[in-house]
């Protein structure tokens, strides 16, 4: 605006400035315009207590200047067992890029009244960024950097229990399933550890994965299997094999030295790639879930952009054929629009694996009434049956 006056008169440049300065000056109302974005290393967060089913609140509980919430969990300890406790993962004057901070703390709360109180306990500090948190058999699993430790309560604050040095990068996500520990590294993929309590409490790496996947997001899916989402659009399905060693301390193969030296990728168990699929957005959102009663479960995700999808397992056989050989000849069409071919692009980081991509299937839908007969006598049907069978899949997961 200025500079768009700088070849005027004085009172042009005057005229200028003014409208420049009432224009910096105006307050804009946030529930239209959105509130100001802060500058690197300025964070604001705040601990909101609220009753979901009227949306009113209970409790606010601010946070001190740039130090920013990333994780929070419940835990019950063992040696308050009738006692429920809120732990909030803070950082301070974090920066994203490149990623630096100060440190970061652990604040545990009481829980009183069902959840509408909380009593502030204490603080315990941690060295770096606390990205993640899991409650374990009565304790609290951390992330905190490229370090998963477990602590229990004490007093004045958390108490370190065990360490386990040898993630890559970053944890940004714990699970725990059964006396398993799922974590997910920010940029090498997942790690299943297990801990040994009886001998030397000890957290220790006994399978990973043999490919670098920023992750995103995990899902469980039972105690051998997760769904995980990357930062380029993509979904995996990873398994254990049936024959792995998660029993550390009776393996008699002496494959803990190998995993105690903690190698990018060290352990000598890996675990399997099921299916995989190039969904085309960020997957931000992984859940295991049944969307209509009695309907059988699928895989619902949600991408940045704000797309809802979901994977569905076949039931037989003949079902992942007859949609393998109609996927085959939708292919053939070659009804992209900028030429590109479907498997490349489905195919964009890693090939596609034992997924049959629906969308592409219901495009048969929308064809001309000579391509559909075509397609339906090369399949040995009519087409009101592939129309059928499309139907059929969408009413027993979703619709």
């Amino acid at each position: 605006m200025i500079a768009s006056a700088l070849g005027g008169t004085p009172e042009d440049m005057a005229l200028a400035k003014e409208s420049a300065a009432a224009f910096l000056s105006e307050n804009l109302p946030e529930a239209i315009f959105g509130a100001p974005k802060a500058g690197p290393g300025m964070w604001a967060s705040l601990l909101r207590c609220f009753k979901p089913l009227d949306g009113s609140t209970c409790q606010i509980i601010r946070f001190p200047q740039n130090e920013a919430a990333h994780a929070l969990t419940f835990v019950k300890f063992n040696n308050h067992p009738a006692e429920q406790f809120l732990v909030v993962a803070l950082v301070k004057d974090l920066i994203l890029n490149p990623r630096s901070c100060s440190g970061g703390c652990l604040k545990t709360y009481r829980i009183w009244n069902n959840g509408e109180r909380l009593e502030f306990l204490h603080e315990t500090p941690v060295d770096d960024f606390p990205a993640a948190l899991c409650a374990f058999q009565g304790r609290l699993l951390v992330g905190v950097g490229n370090r998963l430790r477990i602590y229990d309560l004490g007093k004045k604050k958390l108490l370190k229990k065990c360490e386990n040095k040898h993630i890559p990068t970053l944890i940004n996500g714990i699970y725990s399933v059964g006396s398993r520990i799922i974590v997910t590294d920010v940029q090498e993929s997942v790690h299943w550890v297990r801990y040994r309590p009886r001998s030397d409490s000890q957290l220790v790496i006994f399978a990973d994965d043999t490919n670098p996947r920023w992750i995103i997001h995990l899902a469980v899916l039972d105690a051998s299997t997760v769904a995980v989402s990357d930062k380029f659009g993509n979904v995996t399905i990873l398994r254990l094999p049936p024959n792995v060693i998660d029993d550390i301390e009776d393996d008699p193969s002496g494959n803990r030295a190998l995993w105690d030296r903690g190698f990018l990728g060290g352990a000598s168990q890996k675990c399997d790639v099921l299916c995989h699929f190039y969904v085309g957005e960020v997957v931000t959102c992984l859940q295991k879930a049944t969307l209509i009663p009695g309907g059988s479960e699928g895989i619902v995700y949600s991408t940045i952009s704000g797309s809802i999808g979901m994977l569905v397992p076949f039931a037989s056989r003949d079902a992942y054929d007859f949609f393998q050989h109609l996927e085959l000849h939708m292919r053939a069409e070659g009804l992209s629009l900028v030429g590109r071919e479907h498997v490349h692009y489905r195919s964009q980081h890693y090939p596609v694996r034992n997924v049959i991509d629906g969308d592409l299937c219901e495009i048969f839908n929308s064809l001309e009434g000579s391509k559909q007969r075509s397609i339906a006598e090369e399949m040995d049907k009519t087409p009101s049956d592939i129309a059928k069978r499309l139907e059929d899949i969408r009413t027993r997961f979703a619709f």
